[in-house]
């Protein structure tokens, strides 16, 4: 793919859903621009979790130099704001060295962080956290969506009631000022700018990227996705961050039901979950100034 050579100062973001290309136009636009990508991926930034991340392999890492990829374990907290902190240190250190930054993710949160800061809510409250992580203990994390749902509707219908720490989060904000999370980005509006960015990704329609989706969910079931969560069980990983994201989870609970594993049946809820994710994932590009550029294109 040869790219245009003028000049652009712009923070480079390649965004897109899940199975678009992604990584494969970060890596081209690297060796055409001597940059290095910054992962925006919230599973990927985790050690140990490796088949179901879809992180870049080993001959993709040489040919381009990827930053925050296994940089915490499962058990640490990780959210967009530290995203943020780590990928401003790495956009510094990228450019100290005369290379272009490229950012490059799914997790359009963080993305959202990165270049527009993010909304100035209360810092976190370990108490309040404590008292939602017991709050679970005794009805489940739907039963904490549920409490979320009664106080703030519209951040609780964003939010998926397995994501423990959104959902407490949203609720904590609640909790500490009154004001429900949705009303303070909405007052936010991420209408300030802390990078000038060039937005980018591979315009796939609809059919075709289920069809990738598909194909991506087969290719990690057969690298031993199956055998990899149940190592990860073992090692008590069970209530980690990265056991909530899509596929994942699914693979999880085909694995602790303790009965024979129908893989076409599971193939077939991982296929169903992500292209679920990858909708939410358009509806919220829809409204982005992203260049799309067709899959061969010569020229962004």
């Amino acid at each position: 793919m040869l790219l245009d050579a003028h000049p652009d100062d712009r923070l480079w973001v390649v965004v897109g859903p899940t199975a678009s290309g992604k990584t494969s136009l970060a890596i081209e636009l690297c060796e055409q621009h001597d940059g290095e990508i910054v992962s925006a991926d919230s599973v990927q930034v985790y050690r140990h979790f490796e088949v179901g991340t879809g992180k870049p392999s080993a001959e993709e890492r040489a040919r381009a130099r990827h930053h925050l990829i296994d940089v915490i374990e499962p058990s640490e907290p990780m959210d967009a704001a530290r995203f943020a902190e780590l990928a401003e240190l790495a956009i510094a250190d990228i450019r100290a060295r005369g290379k272009r930054p490229i950012v490059c993710g799914g997790t359009f949160l963080w993305v959202r962080a990165l270049i527009h800061g993010l909304v100035p809510a209360p810092p976190a409250d370990p108490e309040l956290r404590a008292r939602h992580q017991a709050r679970v203990a005794e009805v489940g994390r739907a039963g904490l969506h549920a409490d979320l749902a009664r106080v703030d509707p519209e951040a609780a219908q964003r939010l998926a009631p397995n994501d423990f720490v959104r959902v407490s989060r949203a609720l904590e904000v609640y909790e500490l000022t009154g004001v429900g999370m949705s009303e303070w980005q909405a007052q936010h509006g991420f209408k300030t700018s802390r990078h000038a960015a060039r937005l980018l990704g591979m315009r796939r329609e609809k059919d075709e990227l289920d069809l990738r989706i598909r194909a991506r969910c087969q290719a990690m079931l057969a690298a031993g996705w199956i055998d990899e969560t149940r190592a990860l069980l073992a090692r008590g990983y069970h209530e980690s961050r990265p056991f909530a994201s899509v596929g994942y989870k699914q693979v999880a609970l085909a694995v602790q039901s303790g009965g024979p594993i129908d893989q076409a049946e599971l193939e077939l809820s991982i296929f169903r979950a992500t292209r679920v994710f990858a909708r939410r994932q358009r509806t919220w590009l829809r409204d982005q100034p992203i260049e799309w550029l067709p899959p061969g294109s010569t020229k962004l």
